[in-house]
């Protein structure tokens, strides 16, 4: 295994804990038509799945749905005007994050949400001037789990992809890192998703806190 140069990131539900945000929004759209708001602990394993995932658990609808698009767009309103309200960084992150930049290895975010939202949250919680880059869900053609945004990243950064780790908390990240070609880290704290079992996504590696991750790196880089 060739020596990690750059450390790329899945943000919902590995860097960030923005699911108190994305439910408020889910919710919002309950409250609006007259239902009970649901615990966010019920939406929190589907924040990595964003729109799609949140809205069939708040609503019941899937895009196959009539009054799907509709009820997207006003989901996506509500969490455009409270984006970073709640959302923080998970405890050890920004240790982490200051540890791989002592050790002057530049680190990045790949993420399926649409960079009219990750770039604004990246400058809220105060990482986008030490982020080497930030790629969306739409910054390539295809998002993850399809390689193209972890290979677009590698590219920015001038980093062979086998050289690159790329960390997350859904089994898409896996498939993403695994097609892309990167070592792949898959961490418990995060959403995890409703699929199968984190130990079931074949991550080269799984680690329990950042601080296991921090760990990893010394021997890795």
């Amino acid at each position: 295994m060739p020596k990690i140069q750059a450390i790329l990131f899945d943000l919902d539900g590995t860097v960030a804990d923005t699911a108190p945000d994305l439910a408020y929004a889910a919710n919002s759209l309950r409250l609006a038509d007259g239902v009970p708001p649901l615990p966010v602990e019920i939406l929190r394993p589907l924040a990595s799945q964003g729109a799609r995932g949140l809205l069939k658990e708040a609503v019941g609808l899937t895009p196959d749905d009539a009054g799907f698009e509709h009820a997207r767009l006003r989901f996506l309103s509500f969490y455009e005007h409270n984006l970073c309200v709640h959302t923080k960084l998970f405890p050890g992150i920004a240790q982490l994050l200051a540890g791989i930049e002592a050790r002057k290895l530049p680190w990045g975010i790949v993420t399926n949400k649409v960079e009219f939202f990750a770039l604004p949250l990246m400058q809220q919680l105060g990482l986008a001037q030490r982020c080497a880059i930030t790629v969306g869900g739409d910054t390539t053609p295809n998002p993850k789990p399809a390689p193209d945004p972890l290979l677009h990243a590698a590219k920015a950064l001038n980093v062979a992809p086998e050289a690159c780790l790329y960390v997350g908390d859904d089994l898409r990240d896996i498939q993403a890192a695994h097609a892309a070609g990167m070592t792949s880290v898959a961490v418990r704290w995060g959403y995890l998703g409703d699929g199968p079992p984190i130990e079931r996504w074949h991550a080269h590696h799984i680690v329990k806190t950042p601080k296991d991750l921090h760990d990893l790196l010394e021997s890795l880089c």
